[in-house]
């Protein structure tokens, strides 16, 4: 936001500072301070960067690879250090953030926070009932049960289905393990939404800043605030 810009939105009254409407010479106190407009709270730590990247297929989840092949990061002009939270392996698709914030990222990553990720899975055959109410009851994998907070099929084409699932955690190819658990291959995987943070119009290989409201939303869904990510906290586990 440009000095004018903001300087226009002070003299409208549109701003606070620590709750208290801001006028021209304010500053703000450190990094704890609550900057807002029009009530949404703004990060004041001018280093923290958001970005969502719609991650492409043969594209690898990890800031660096000894192997020179190409990472999420490759795909972001942040200006600093970014690191993505969490992982879609090489042959999945769809959103990914990417940010230095440590605290979002911990929140979004940990399943005690219980932020959600839905997928899109093409699959061989289309599941039945049972087999949906199996994914949601959960099912044995090597590494443990694993339980999909939603399961349904969103149509069928000849011999294939699209079937949303709803996680909440996030193991190595989780969701592709549950499907062939059922008995359903999945020859597509698609990443659609992270918590409440959707973008069907962001194109593959393409990363995007954040909306200040879609970070504020993300916090919210996780039950924390903005102000852990300005103080820098971590939180109990």
């Amino acid at each position: 936001m440009s000095r004018r810009r903001a300087e226009e939105l002070i003299r409208a009254g549109r701003v606070t500072l620590d709750g208290k409407t801001a006028i021209l010479g304010d500053r703000a106190d450190g990094d704890t301070a609550v900057v807002a407009i029009d009530g949404v709270p703004l990060p004041v730590r001018a280093d923290l960067v958001y970005y969502l990247l719609n991650k492409p297929r043969g594209v690898i989840s990890t800031a660096d690879d000894p192997q020179g092949r190409t990472s999420v990061v490759d795909l972001v002009d942040a200006g600093t250090r970014v690191y993505p939270v969490g992982r879609l392996d090489a042959d999945s698709e769809g959103l990914l953030i990417l940010t230095n914030d440590g605290t979002l990222a911990d929140l979004i990553m940990h399943p005690r926070y219980q932020v959600s990720k839905t997928y899109v899975a093409r699959v061989d055959g289309s599941p039945n009932r049972a087999a949906l109410r199996r994914l949601q009851q959960g099912v044995e994998l090597d590494d443990g049960i694993a339980r999909a907070k939603s399961a349904r099929v969103l149509s069928r084409h000849g011999s294939e289905a699209l079937v949303e699932i709803v996680m909440t955690e996030g193991r190595k190819r989780e969701v592709r393990r549950m499907l062939d658990h059922v008995g359903h291959y999945v020859s597509r995987l698609v990443r659609t939404a992270i918590g409440p943070v959707r973008d069907s119009q962001l194109e593959q290989g393409v990363a995007r800043p954040m909306t200040v409201q879609e970070v504020r939303e993300l916090y919210t869904a996780a039950g924390a605030t903005w102000q852990d990510a300005a103080a820098g906290n971590e939180l109990d586990r």
